[in-house]
């Protein structure tokens, strides 16, 4: 079949350079149609190298499938639509084709089989991903980026520097299974980890994906964090130390995510911590964990995305993004209410959500392998999310005491996209055979059982009580809170500046220093040589005479001797 051996990210990419050519009718039907051509061609794509060629020596594999990739490019492909879908009334001309350049990089890095297509998709992401924080055209959007880029780069240097040790080493550019046994492999494993928002550089994400514009962070949302978790999957599964850092993200995500007034603020964060789920699934490394956190990483983009929109709507209809400026928002936009909270339902792993068919599979796998402590954080996480996710932002921006605003739904397009997400949330909760069909190990795994809905409902309403009893406290105030890119943001351009004015004073010290030597000089030699000096002034020739009698007996002196 010659579909099948076309390359599904080639094709977004290729779109994304139409779109930016195209207008009208015609450019909303490229936007639409190319996601859908791409999830075609990687349903009906044989398991198996579809290109394969040499490059400098070394064999490369630039479009493979098999279960893990092909699940990964589904979603992705499905969120391309959707993210199109949604910004169809974007006026940046920009925004669309940056989008389709980077969700199309992101189907090429889940597709190749090496690691050198691997790194050029990696890379192009970054570039894609960059542009569409910059399209939306604010100061800080732009300042943002270049933070963006300058942390995208470094985890870029790491990952190549790391490549190239592994290929000089092995002589192979495969994308296998890797152990913590060289230098090589922890700087690969550092640039995975750099993309996938672990600490300590987690603050790159909610610094810079919020200030993208209303449609761009549903896009951002999506492809680089979970790219990172796709290759974490393939590279380092049951690599112990990946527990420990996921575990960390997850508290880290909740923490901020609670203390956070800015609506998409607090949904960034929450990216971090559903991620940090899925990076302990894969550091516990079973079958039962790797498809979890590969399930997780499908229903999160879905949800996630749902989240953002709602959010992105908000923020198109009130040009606010505030708690504090938000409340009550479910009289004239019921809709996207509605949908919002489905999306909270879902984050929260509420039964009937898709959250809740792929999140119990790590907790079971957890459970299985007798990790108590790793069992009890997770549980409590699950709380955590439900606390900052499930409730404070619908409760804040739709629900809250009445903020006097009154702003109409989206345009149509925007709840159509809405929508079908939220119908995705309930269906794949419901009839979640078709995800289950997708992971990359077969399963037997029965969600609902009385023990895990019981467990699940028991911690959700216990969660849900608090946040109302203890509501007084979580109330958002106009506060800014401190993350470690305060570091880099504030501190590192302070000690530059600080830096810079030391090496000024120390280059003006030395140049006085430098000029009175040099003035020095100047008056030795003007004693020396000057019009009356005494190498400078007319001698006799009895004196010049006897001078040169004298220099020729010390020469002979010096030779005799």
């Amino acid at each position: 079949m010659a579909s099948a051996f076309l390359h599904p990210g080639l094709l977004v990419v290729v779109a994304g350079f139409a779109l930016a050519l195209l207008g009208g009718r015609a450019r909303a039907a490229v936007a639409l149609l190319a996601p859908l051509a791409a999830l075609y061609l990687i349903l009906v794509a044989p398991t198996g190298v579809a290109w394969s060629g040499s490059w400098l020596g070394f064999e490369v594999k630039p479009l493979a499938y098999d279960p893990l990739s092909r699940m990964f490019g589904v979603v992705f492909a499905i969120m391309a639509f959707a993210g199109a879908l949604f910004a169809l009334n974007q006026k940046s001309r920009l925004e669309l084709p940056a989008a389709f350049v980077y969700a199309g990089s992101a189907i090429g890095a889940v597709l190749a089989g090496d690691l050198v297509t691997l790194f050029v998709c990696w890379e192009l992401m970054a570039v894609g991903s960059t542009l569409v924080i910059w399209t939306a055209g604010s100061v800080t959007a732009y300042r943002a980026s270049l933070r963006y880029m300058a942390i995208h780069l470094l985890g870029g240097v790491l990952l190549f520097a790391g490549i190239a040790g592994h290929v000089a080493a092995t002589g192979s550019t495969g994308f296998d299974r890797m152990a913590l046994e060289s230098p090589a492999h922890w700087l690969i494993l550092a640039g995975f980890l750099v993309n996938a928002g672990a600490p300590p550089l987690s603050a790159w994400l909610p610094d810079a994906y919020p200030e993208a514009s209303w449609s761009g962070m549903v896009f951002l949302s999506a492809f680089t964090t979970k790219t990172a978790v796709y290759v974490l999957l393939r590279g380092f599964p049951g690599t112990e130390l990946l527990i420990w850092v996921g575990l960390i993200m997850v508290f880290y995500g909740i923490v901020y995510a609670l203390l956070e007034n800015d609506m998409r603020r607090i949904l960034a964060y929450s990216i971090v911590n559903q991620v940090g789920f899925m990076v302990v699934g894969i550091g516990i490394g079973t079958e039962m964990a790797l498809n979890g956190a590969a399930a997780h990483a499908f229903t999160h983009i879905i949800y996630k995305a749902l989240l953002l929109m709602s959010a992105g709507s908000v923020l198109y209809a009130t040009q606010r993004r505030k708690c504090t400026d938000l409340g009550g928002l479910f009289r004239t936009m019921p809709l996207t209410a509605v949908c919002g909270t489905i999306g909270a339902l879902a984050i929260s792993s509420f039964p009937l959500t898709s959250g809740f068919v792929s999140k119990s599979m790590i907790s079971q796998a957890a459970g299985d392998e007798h990790l108590l402590w790793v069992w009890l954080a997770l549980a409590a996480a699950t709380a955590g999310v439900f606390l900052h996710a499930g409730i404070k932002f619908p409760w804040f921006v739709f629900f809250q005491k009445d903020s006097g605003l009154r702003p109409d739904e989206p345009p149509l397009n925007m709840r159509l996209a809405m929508l079908l997400f939220a119908a995705l949330c309930i269906g794949l909760g419901i009839f979640y055979q078709p995800l289950y069909a997708l992971l990359p190990f077969s399963t037997d795994y029965v969600p609902y059982t009385g023990s895990h809905v019981v467990v699940q409902l028991e911690l959700l309403l216990f969660s849900g009580l608090a946040f109302f009893v203890m509501l007084p406290m979580l109330q958002r105030t106009l506060t800014i809170t401190l993350d470690v890119d305060w570091f880099y943001r504030r501190i590192a351009p302070a000690l530059v500046g600080a830096g810079a004015l030391a090496l000024r004073a120390m280059g003006e010290t030395l140049g006085a220093a430098r000029d009175g030597g040099v003035r020095r000089i100047e008056a030795a030699a003007h004693a020396l040589h000057g019009p009356q000096a005494i190498l400078a002034r007319t001698w006799t020739t009895g004196g010049m005479a006897m001078w040169a009698a004298l220099l020729l007996g010390a020469y002979l002196v010096v030779f005799y001797l």
